[in-house]
């Protein structure tokens, strides 16, 4: 497949959001492991359980919330449960699955971080933005991470087989 060029000014978009991101998430990163000595995938997985109504979710959905390796959210979570922040058990509907719930030091913990979490983001990406920037970056971003879905989620691709010699 040829693919057309990026031209000057889309390579700029994308040099400019590939740079933010990696601005910010270092800043994130930072900021998580001094206030909860907690990795961004760890902090992402405790507050998406924190947002799920009922406190838990399963694995592979997880997985493909965080767009993040099945053996890496396996690792990561592994992390979480041994310092008792998570539980992880088999499915209720389904055994092969596991689910995983957040747990009341979790949930302390979640809280302990979060308003770090907030300054950092609202210092290094809010405050300079009005509210009608936040909305367009909602929206264009919110397009580009649509049009990137539709693809099946990473869970449902089938691992990539190793070569044997």
């Amino acid at each position: 497949m040829d693919a057309t060029p990026l031209d000057p000014e889309q390579l700029a978009a994308y040099f400019a959001l590939m740079e933010v991101s990696s601005l910010l998430q270092h800043a994130v990163e930072q900021q998580l492991r001094l206030d909860g000595n907690l990795s961004n995938p760890q902090f992402q997985i405790l507050a998406r359980l924190n947002a799920s109504p009922t406190g838990r979710l399963r694995m592979t959905d997880l997985a493909d919330g965080l767009v993040y390796s099945r053996s890496g959210l396996t690792y990561q979570a592994a992390q979480l449960e041994k310092r008792e922040l998570i539980t992880r058990t088999p499915g209720a509907a389904d055994e092969r699955s596991v689910e995983v719930a957040l747990t009341p030091a979790g949930r302390d913990l979640l809280n302990t971080v979060m308003p770090g979490h907030v300054e950092v983001v609202q210092q290094l990406m809010m405050a300079s933005l009005t509210r009608k920037d936040v909305a367009a970056i909602t929206d264009i971003l919110g397009r580009v991470r649509d049009r990137m879905r539709t693809a099946p989620p990473r869970s449902a691709a089938p691992r990539a087989s190793r070569a044997r010699d």
